[in-house]
């Protein structure tokens, strides 16, 4: 399946609201209601994807100099860690004029580079940033406010740090909560546009904390195996590439990374051996044919060649050249992996790759530069 396709299929599942789009609307009720001293139960807010939504608001809460309220955040079909999370906005005045963000208990502060939001701010991306800031001052219109009069939003998660821990925030040097984050103030399910980006933060982060290798992984378990096989690394240079193999490493590279270090399993590796840099596991079938030709470079018989060639799985690929005594198969499986990245990434670069097993035990390993 191409990333058109899984994005095309994702279409048909409903959509969410982002982190960023939802305290937008938290905002623009506090304020409301700091402003007219009534309680309001809706705020509508223009999306950056193109239209306006009505978000419902609970909670609400005011006094002369504070006001606050919250929405739940739906993220649709997406299995999204912050879906059903509590977004609240609290507004108060402050004596001198502007806009001023923050974020309270339960959002992030950065406290690493390489992050979009500068070391010590609160976690709240650049785009939620500007739809808080242009929602904020159309209120401040809407209602005449003077303009030399400060109005002060505090976006706070009451769950957020809890919700955190199923991110990769801690990695990344977020502490304390969430992110709040979206670019155009949806959620798309599954969207692999959110994956990437996800891919490209981590590598970000991994520059700007020095790293000039990097270690991408298909997934938690290959990482984990990746860690105790390079403990002179920081955690940021490991990075869950999931199945972008081929657009971890263009970035990795683009980056500034001299040396790329894959580490991961036989079902998706396999496919990547053959070239395929994309290893969904219906992006690709496993080439069996090619397996059996790489054992026979690794000296295998006919016999194993042509059960090798009638294999089910890559990992039963796996199994019988095991009980065979052919362990060569992996390092030249590994080889060609690391050709094929190698090329993908346009050369200038080194490229090691590592085939593991299930339980975190090396099957065979190869590097090549060029």
């Amino acid at each position: 399946m191409s990333e058109r396709q899984e994005d095309q299929g994702a279409q048909s599942m409903r959509h969410g609201f982002t982190t960023g789009a939802c305290a937008t609307a938290a905002a623009k009720g506090a304020l409301t209601m700091l402003i007219t001293q009534q309680s309001v139960s809706e705020a509508e807010v223009w999306l950056p994807a193109g239209f306006v939504h009505t978000f419902e608001l609970i909670e609400a809460e005011f006094t002369q100099d504070m006001a606050q309220c919250a929405t739940i955040k739906d993220a649709g079909d997406d299995p999204d860690a912050t879906h059903k999370a509590k977004i609240v906005a609290t507004a108060t005045w402050k004596e001198e004029g502007g806009i001023e963000l923050d974020g309270g208990v339960g959002v992030g502060r950065v406290t690493k580079p390489g992050l979009p939001v500068p070391v010590g701010e609160a976690a709240i991306n650049p785009v939620p940033r500007r739809m808080l800031t242009k929602s904020i001052e159309s209120v401040l219109n809407e209602f005449g406010v003077s303009s030399s009069r400060g109005v002060k939003v505090v976006i706070s998660v009451p769950d957020g740090e809890e919700i955190a821990k199923k991110t990769l925030n801690a990695r990344l040097g977020i502490i304390g909560g969430i992110s709040i984050l979206g670019t155009r103030g949806i959620v798309v399910p599954f969207s692999t546009a959110a994956y990437k980006a996800s891919v490209i933060q981590a590598l970000q982060v991994a520059k700007a904390s020095g790293c000039k290798q990097a270690v991408l992984t298909t997934g938690g378990s290959s990482e984990k195996y990746a860690m105790k096989m390079y403990p002179e690394l920081s955690e940021e240079a490991f990075i869950q590439m999931g199945d972008f193999v081929g657009f971890s490493l263009q970035h990795a590279k683009r980056l500034g990374m001299n040396k790329i270090c894959l580490v991961g399993m036989m079902g998706k590796f396999s496919k990547v051996a053959q070239g395929v840099m994309m290893v969904h596991s219906k992006s690709a079938p496993v080439d069996f044919a090619f397996l059996a030709r790489a054992a026979g470079e690794a000296g295998a018989g006919p016999e194993l060649q042509q059960t090798i060639a009638a294999a089910n799985t890559a990992s039963h690929v796996a199994e019988l050249v095991v009980e065979a005594g052919t362990s060569e198969f992996f390092n030249i499986l590994s080889e060609y992996a690391c050709r094929h990245a190698l090329e993908h990434a346009g050369g200038g670069i080194t490229v090691e790759t590592v085939l593991v097993t299930m339980k975190g035990d090396v099957l065979g390993k190869a590097e090549v530069s060029g």
